[in-house]
């Protein structure tokens, strides 16, 4: 499932780097090319903002992932072993690493959105 979810935002971010492709090379008025790639980068800085956003939160939860493998510590050298515990912190650390991994592939397509925008606004 893991690499579907990765195959998944790839797919997905691909498809509207194609739409984002073909639309502004569809169509042929300066002007209106222009105006379409200003407000796909407007909404492409939206999403980046969110993605550097959701580091900010991976950073937290993995500031929380040490306080609860320390905690765990703690309560094992009282000799109560709790592989739940351990295993809820193992799960959360592979979620946090996958939701980065898809922040990155996020920022990657939405950089090369931005190129685009700008070459197509810049050419003629």
């Amino acid at each position: 499932m893991r690499f579907l979810s990765f195959a998944y935002r790839f797919v997905t971010n691909f498809t509207f780097l194609a739409t984002v492709y073909l639309s502004l090379n569809y169509i042929e008025k300066y002007n209106n090319r222009a105006i379409l790639a200003i407000a796909i980068l407007a909404y492409a800085g939206m999403r980046a903002a969110s993605a550097l956003r959701s580091f900010y939160f991976f950073q937290r939860i993995e500031r929380l992932e040490i306080e609860s493998r320390r905690v765990i510590a703690l309560v094992t050298q009282g000799g109560a072993t709790s592989p739940i515990k351990t295993k809820t912190v193992a799960d959360v650390t592979l979620l946090r690493r996958d939701g980065e991994i898809k922040s990155y592939i996020d920022l990657f397509f939405l950089a090369a959105v931005v190129l685009l925008c700008v070459a197509k606004i810049v050419s003629d």
